[in-house]
């Protein structure tokens, strides 16, 4: 298989092909971040860096073409600065591409976004997207529209949940808030019990409490955690303090397993660069159960 791959990153794609056991012939990466490209390289040193997408030639011999396109301008997240943005005209080399290629296969992702944002999308994608929820096959609430001519419906649940991944510790919720290209900065609880972002993890002090996971599930009032019998029960059984836990972040393997990225895979460069690309890149498996619709 010929693949061109705008907005590459640190290769998902490639990863998700491998998963599937579909053979690449040619895989050119269009991608600007060097650190994204080092991970690439280090991971699938066959593949072509071609540079800045907005320079691409697309080749008339390609079977597939993915990418997820700069979704700052379209976010719900961010400014919502639609077109704008330059970051989201970039979509726009991804459609130039597709015409100077014409592959067997596309596939384009981007964010949750307002509906006249999105029939813009549509309207020159010329297919009607599917909505993705990562949640189905990771344990990341990861929304997403995925436009393609490859015929796609919606994955089984996998019943993959927050703790099944972590390396210690305990979490509040059966599902990770979604990773972003900014988690390398953490959070606080004011944050993320509030305004519903930044994952943390928790364990208990060394006030005489064991480490660990802990069965069920916290609610948060104030300065205090409840420990609710069976994650879903009202019956408040445990009363915790802030101040008798410890919080973190979600370590760069813990992320890994949120996009279904192998283990290490994002091992060679700073935390803070893995956070990062890890953020911007897709849910692997996501990505694969829309590509094994090609058949191949």
């Amino acid at each position: 298989m010929i693949v061109e791959s705008p907005f590459n990153g640190m290769s998902c794609g490639n990863i998700a092909l491998d998963r599937l056991g579909i053979p690449v012939e040619r895989y050119t990466s269009y991608e600007i971040d060097r650190y994204a490209i080092d991970i690439t390289q280090k991971n699938y040193p066959k593949t072509i860096q071609a540079g800045d997408v907005t320079k691409a030639k697309g080749s008339r011999n390609t079977d597939l073409l993915f990418g997820g396109s700069p979704c700052q301008g379209f976010s719900f997240a961010g400014k919502q600065l639609n077109f704008e943005d330059p970051r989201s005209k970039l979509f726009f080399d991804f459609l130039r591409l597709r015409d100077e290629s014409k592959p067997k296969y596309f596939l384009l992702e981007n964010v949750n976004m307002k509906k006249e944002y999105l029939d813009v999308i549509t309207k020159y994608m010329g297919v009607k997207p599917i909505r993705i929820n990562s949640q189905l096959l990771s344990a990341q609430r990861r929304d997403r529209w995925y436009w393609t001519n490859i015929e796609v419906d919606q994955p089984e649940d996998a019943g993959i949940n927050l703790e099944d991944i972590l390396e210690e510790g305990f979490t509040d919720r059966m599902k990770s808030y979604c990773l972003d290209a900014n988690y390398f900065k953490g959070g606080n609880p004011e944050q993320y019990f509030k305004k519903s972002r930044r994952q943390l993890v928790f364990n208990y002090s060394s006030s005489g409490r064991a480490n660990g996971k802990v069965e069920g599930r916290f609610s948060y009032s104030a300065k205090a955690l409840t420990l609710c019998d069976g994650g879903y029960s009202s019956r408040s059984t445990t009363g915790v303090f802030l101040d008798d836990m410890h919080w973190r972040k979600l370590s760069p393997l813990e992320c890994e397993r949120l996009q279904t990225v192998p283990e290490g895979y994002t091992e060679g460069v700073s935390n803070t660069q893995r956070y990062k690309m890890l953020g911007n890149g897709w849910t692997v498996d996501v990505i694969a159960h829309i590509l094994k619709g090609m058949g191949i």
